[in-house]
């Protein structure tokens, strides 16, 4: 199976160069990079010229920014059976690709893979939902982030296989394109798995600790595609609504009162915050995309 990893940057250099030296390292060779820049002044050019000749890359420079955008430009473009989405902030552990396929293989039903996240350690997990135990899933338990995603073009529906552009950086609405593409895929009857034993590294940015300016903007993305859903009358939205809208957060800010924790109040307070925010502002005369 050849993999097809379509990595959307603007902004960062060192971050895609770690990327590249964990690529080379890979125990699994038959894998295609597609990069497509965003950046304007050529920032990645001297870092990725000496990998093209080591890597099968494909640079392709464009000139519009938006994260769902840029990936549902490389989609285009892939050649491989396998699609991913990487980070160009996180990095590969050296068998990641050896070990996707493998799953993929073993599991003939399978259409969705997501690895574990981890803070650049053996142990820690990142951002995203992560476990310590292996298994399929569903929408009512959507496991991974974005960049830790692995899909079978063989095996899910190609037609719900694209970004929503109104999600993710540089879109209308910071974050979650991954679990609204997740979301569509699910519900289009996709089989899923979690293994935390496929480890992708991205430093953890979700943290109550680094303030609420992140968490703000990225749950705004939340409440959007519940509202999406919603208006798509999906009776099995009502689930996040209550988890993601409700329950959770308010469980959350208790848990901070109870332990004097301000500055974790904080942080969930402006999560739910952010995301009403999102899903008041996905008003009804929204595209259903």
């Amino acid at each position: 199976m050849k993999i097809s990893l379509v990595l959307a940057t603007l902004g960062r250099d060192c971050e895609v160069l770690d990327f590249l030296k964990s690529l080379l390292l890979q125990t699994y060779k038959n894998f295609e990079l597609i990069v497509i820049d965003q950046n304007r002044d050529g920032k990645i050019d001297f870092i990725l010229e000496p990998y093209q000749a080591l890597i099968d890359i494909k640079h392709i420079k464009v000139d519009f920014t938006g994260n769902a955008r840029a990936r549902d430009y490389g989609i285009s473009l892939a050649k491989g059976r396998i699609v991913a989405f990487p980070d160009d902030d996180c990095a590969y552990d050296k068998d990641v690709l050896e070990k996707v396929v493998a799953e993929f293989k073993r599991r003939a039903d399978l259409a969705i893979l997501v690895a574990g996240s981890y803070d650049f350690s053996a142990t820690r997990f990142s951002i995203g939902v992560n476990s310590r135990k292996a298994g399929y899933f569903n929408r009512f338990r959507m496991m991974g982030v974005e960049f830790t995603q692995f899909f079978d073009l063989q095996r899910v529906d190609r037609q719900q296989f694209h970004l929503d552009h109104d999600f993710g950086i540089g879109s209308k609405y910071s974050g979650a394109e991954g679990f609204e593409l997740l979301y569509r895929l699910l519900r289009a009857g996709g089989n899923a798995f979690y293994t935390p034993e496929i480890k992708i590294f991205h430093a953890n940015k979700d943290h109550y600790k680094l303030g609420t300016a992140r968490m703000l903007m990225y749950s705004t993305g939340i409440g959007a595609y519940i509202r999406k859903f919603t208006n798509q009358h999906d009776a099995f939205i009502w689930y996040y609504i209550v988890r993601k809208m409700f329950v959770a957060p308010l469980l959350k800010m208790a848990l901070a009162l109870l332990t004097f924790n301000p500055q974790k109040l904080a942080y969930s307070f402006y999560n739910l915050v952010g995301i009403w925010r999102g899903f008041l502002a996905y008003g009804k005369s929204e595209k259903c995309i």
